[in-house]
């Protein structure tokens, strides 16, 4: 019998890690392996799950590719990956990869049907989550409004930023779209974001909101679609190429040091994303005096602050936060403001 595989992607920031973690809280004892990627230097989803003390969450049961686009890279490290998990001794009895933010699923998807995976592993199903503020918000368009004229004007014209590129291949390839953070918006707003959303996906595919990545496991494991059959017929931004490259993106780490003024942190972070329109900013804090871990994760405007868990004694007590952004970010000057 196939072990059953999940594909969870979606856009930079939409919630991703928390559905893994839900995911996790609530396995009932399955045997889960994970395999993240980022797009980043820092391991960040990686460290917010490992070690969380979630049964079933161990650190052999985490497997990180830092390449940042699974999607480009399948042969040289997901493959081997997969394999690895397959040939313990004792094999998960499901696969959960959590792409990048920035990855495409289909490539992915296809390389379930290589031989040295595709008898032993089927994929149940790719769940794209959706930040639906930041749809609300027009944020996978650079300008939505001329971008909604020229699709009246001219169906055939070529709009598309790369936001928006990335945004739709995902959700191209959805069996289940997940419009996480519902609670962000009203009954009006929401019924706007699934319109949107029912335009780009397969017919077949369900959505559901949901807040806070909350869902019953059964659903989002359940799905059966076995996708490595279907998946040449889920249309793609991307087909016919080698693959996707990132060049559309940049991102950098920056080291803080101790940070003994989250809120103002937190204010300086608010500017700089607003003054150099950055997509994510996620990473860690050390704040002199509090044993706890410091959580800052931010999606565009919207910025995030909690302690999550105690510093561990082999573990270096540092500050360091991902910036991801569109090409052209003014590296040094962002560098330059957090310095001071």
């Amino acid at each position: 019998m196939k072990i059953p595989a999940t594909v969870i992607t979606g856009f930079l920031g939409a919630g991703k890690t928390t559905l893994i973690r839900h995911m996790l809280e609530n396995a009932d004892g399955k045997r889960i392996a994970l395999i993240i990627n980022e797009f980043g230097d820092l391991g960040i989803d990686r460290a917010m799950l490992a070690g969380c003390g979630i049964e079933g969450c161990e650190d052999d049961n985490i497997m990180e590719l830092a390449n940042g686009c699974i999607c480009c890279t399948v042969a040289d490290d997901f493959l081997p990956t997969m394999e690895a998990l397959l040939d313990r001794e004792n094999p998960p009895e499901h696969i959960v990869i959590e792409t990048s933010g920035l990855a495409l699923p289909k490539p992915l998807v296809q390389a379930f049907s290589w031989p040295e995976i595709k008898s032993r592993v089927t994929v149940d199903g790719v769940v794209t989550v959706v930040d639906a503020p930041a749809v609300d918000a027009g944020r996978f368009a650079d300008d939505p409004d001329a971008v909604q004229d020229a699709r009246q004007e001219d169906e055939m014209l070529d709009h598309e930023s790369p936001l928006e590129e990335v945004f739709e291949d995902q959700l191209l390839s959805a069996d289940l779209v997940l419009l996480n953070k519902s609670d962000m918006l009203d009954d009006a707003a929401m019924a706007g974001v699934r319109l949107i959303v029912e335009k780009e996906i397969d017919p077949a595919a369900k959505i559901i909101a949901i807040n806070h990545g909350n869902i019953d496991i059964k659903i989002l494991l359940g799905i059966g679609a076995a996708v490595e059959d279907v998946i040449e017929q889920r249309k793609s931004h991307h087909d016919g190429e080698d693959g996707h490259d990132h060049d559309d993106f940049d991102s950098f780490v920056v080291e803080l040091g101790d940070v003994s003024n989250p809120d103002e942190l937190e204010n300086t972070l608010k500017t700089l994303t607003t003054d150099h329109d950055i997509l994510r900013i996620k990473g860690f804090l050390n704040v002199p005096g509090k044993d706890m871990r410091h959580v800052v994760q931010g999606v565009g405007p919207r910025l995030q602050r909690y302690f999550d868990r105690p510093w561990r004694d082999d573990e270096a007590r540092r500050s360091e936060l991902v910036i991801i952004g569109e090409t052209g970010l003014d590296v040094a000057a962002i560098r330059s403001v957090l310095a001071g």
